[in-house]
């Protein structure tokens, strides 16, 4: 019990501002640290789904409702995968060699082709918020996206070594902790019941499917541009994936609202 509350914390306070009580990083205290990786994105849709409710008791306006539901990912994780997605667009940007761009990925600073990328993911990601009907359904996509990338760091290999100074934060999940296909069913229900109980089902499979497909074309980038995962292109693969959710919901709402 001890371990799984050291993994827990360990989760939270990496992926989440969340306030956790301080654990050393060792191989028995992380041994579960991706399984508790969703259940930060469970935290993130309960504060998104409340700010939501928040602005609509308030009877908010559109813009100003969607630009506090845009904060919210950003805030609640202190933009941490956001930074993977800079890197990684600013790697792939470069059309250098494969160990030029993860070298790139290591580079704090933040190149131009970063800076628009990310001013363009907030764009798109504020005015599809602008169309959202069912704040529901995208809050439990915060835990399918974290699903899908801690299935990638247990089934694509380390672009790094697992081990030594040139290992990464991905590296040391993927050689620490574990997140086999019976976990990521369990979450699956679990998203699945979420968006039974609240959310609008047709909506929900459109954002499961864009979610697939983001996971695939990730699969796909990592493999042949990087020679496998990291941090930052995990990272990459989230914001991608939930900015792809958030579209394909807001799609299915208007298609269901000519249609029928």
């Amino acid at each position: 019990m001890k371990h799984l509350l050291s993994s827990c914390a360990i989760a939270f306070s990496t992926y989440s501002r969340i306030p956790m009580p301080q654990v050393e990083w060792n191989e028995k205290n992380m041994r579960h640290t991706l399984a508790f990786f969703p259940l930060v994105g469970a935290a993130v849709g309960a504060v998104f789904w409340g700010m939501d409710a928040l602005c609509r008791l308030l009877e908010l306006g559109p813009v100003l409702r969607s630009a506090l539901l845009t904060a919210v990912p950003a805030v609640v994780t202190g933009g941490i995968h956001l930074d993977g997605y800079c890197d990684t667009v600013d790697a792939l940007a470069s059309h250098a060699s494969r160990e030029r761009k993860l070298e790139i990925l290591k580079d704090s600073g933040a190149g131009a082709f970063a800076v628009i990328w990310c001013c363009v993911w907030f764009l798109l990601y504020f005015a599809l918020l602008t169309e959202l009907e069912s704040a529901a359904t995208v809050a439990a996509c915060f835990v399918l996206s974290r699903s899908l990338s801690a299935w990638g760091i247990e089934r694509l290999p380390s672009a790094r070594p697992v081990s030594g100074p040139k290992s990464g934060m991905g590296s040391e999940l993927k050689r620490s902790s574990r997140f086999p296909w019976w976990m990521l069913g369990g979450y699956l229900v679990l998203w699945a019941g979420a968006v039974w109980l609240w959310g609008t089902l047709v909506p929900a499979l459109a954002a499961l499917a864009a979610a697939v497909i983001v996971y695939f074309i990730y699969r796909f980038v990592a493999l042949e541009q990087f020679g496998g995962f990291t941090g930052d292109l995990a990272g990459w693969f989230l914001q991608l994936c939930e900015l792809a959710m958030l579209a394909a919901a807001v799609l299915a709402e208007r298609i269901g609202a000519v249609w029928f």
